[in-house]
């Protein structure tokens, strides 16, 4: 990409980064190494997993924690004098450095990447639901209040946002790697010996991803789930008949991807579904539920030479099966989602202005801070 300005120092806060494997870490990952080659200087700033105060996230290992972050996120500001700062996430370590930059009056952008209400209403009894996700969408959009802009990667997620009163909310939409994720051909030695068509599902292993939906569909053929997660081994020994092959990346999963006949995406709580764009490049045909991220991906009426999108996952298997198979459309589909335009995007948002509003109470409560800290300063003197 042409640079066509002046290279910036931009710190990004993500409690999601290696040795993760996930949508926002390969989003974060691509985004970055974008605003390289454009000439920019980026720190991605993880979990620290030697902290004392890191611990994994409840059934996922591979998750790390970071709680009493602020002080080394500071030592990361002065000594890296950030042009722009962005925070990815709402967990720990993104609200450490949201707390940070208020404290010290810092502008900063967030994004939406993960529905977290949502996860953790799939998560508790029903009874319970719609009291977490209340009390959830709460807790993010007091969260996301002070950013300059919230970056959102559907028109579905910013519809979503705005009803429930956030503000400020702005485009920033995902690509894919058309040269690693491409139609390699069908002979992969996995597959040889298992029956055809082969259905493919790519990502966690979780209670949120509605895997039970695709592992109990009676189809014809073979299914295959390649990631991990805290569900693995319990649906491993509920459906022995599937292929559980654990985490992928890089070439091995590209290769995965081209030789099975189908993807199917059960998720009904992701904000986007950057595996989808990865199983078009390949040249897959896509079943899937009608659901935020695969109704604006597939948006365009093309998109059902190749895509079913059903409330009965069933039938989008089904009527997915019997369109032309032909890795053509559903590769020249993927080749118009570029990392270079959504790298574009997300730099000119880390340009939004903070709002008055938002600069008189950072001020209040920068003022009120240092007020207490005085008075308690002259009470125990």
């Amino acid at each position: 990409m042409l640079n066509t300005v002046s290279p910036k120092k931009i710190l990004i806060v993500s409690d999601a980064w290696y040795p993760q494997i996930n949508g926002v870490v390969r989003t974060l990952e691509e985004t970055s190494s974008e605003l390289r080659r454009m000439g920019h200087d980026v720190l991605i700033a993880g979990p620290d997993a030697l902290r004392w105060c890191t611990f994994a996230a409840p059934s996922y290992p591979s998750i790390k924690l970071e709680f009493l972050a602020r002080p080394r996120l500071y030592k990361i500001v002065q000594e890296f004098k950030p042009d722009f700062i962005h925070i990815a996430t709402e967990g720990p370590l993104g609200w450490a450095a949201r707390n940070m930059c208020l404290y010290h009056r810092l502008p900063f952008t967030t994004s939406y990447h993960t529905r977290f209400p949502e996860y953790l209403a799939a998560r508790v009894l029903k009874i319970f639901s719609r009291f977490v996700r209340i009390f959830s969408y709460a807790a993010l959009r007091r969260f996301h209040t002070p950013s300059s802009a919230i970056m959102v990667a559907t028109p579905s997620i910013e519809a979503e946002l705005h009803k429930r009163k956030f503000r400020r909310i702005v485009r920033w939409s995902r690509g894919v790697d058309t040269k690693l994720f491409q139609p390699y051909g069908k002979n992969i030695e996995a597959y040889q010996n298992i029956p055809r068509p082969v259905l493919l599902y790519v990502g966690r292993v979780a209670i949120e991803k509605n895997l039970r939906a695709f592992l109990g569909l009676k189809t014809p053929g073979s299914k295959v789930v390649i990631g991990d997660g805290p569900d693995l081994e319990l649906l491993r020994t509920e459906y022995p008949d599937a292929h559980f092959l654990g985490s992928m990346s890089g070439e091995i999963l590209a290769r995965h991807y081209a030789a099975c006949d189908l993807f199917v995406f059960p998720s009904t709580t992701d904000t986007f579904g950057l595996v989808l764009l990865e199983a078009c490049a390949a040249g897959l045909r896509i079943a899937s539920y009608p659901a935020p991220g695969p109704v604006d991906v597939f948006s365009d009426p093309t998109t059902q030479k190749f895509a079913v999108l059903d409330a009965d996952l069933h039938q989008a298997v089904q009527r997915a099966l019997v369109l032309p198979n032909d890795p053509a459309l559903p590769r020249t589909f993927a080749e118009s989602f570029s990392w270079q335009a959504c790298t574009a995007d997300f730099y000119n948002h880390l340009q939004a202005p903070t709002p008055e509003a938002i600069k008189r109470i950072t001020r209040l409560r920068h003022w009120l801070s240092r007020w207490w800290q005085h008075a308690l300063a002259l009470l125990f003197k």
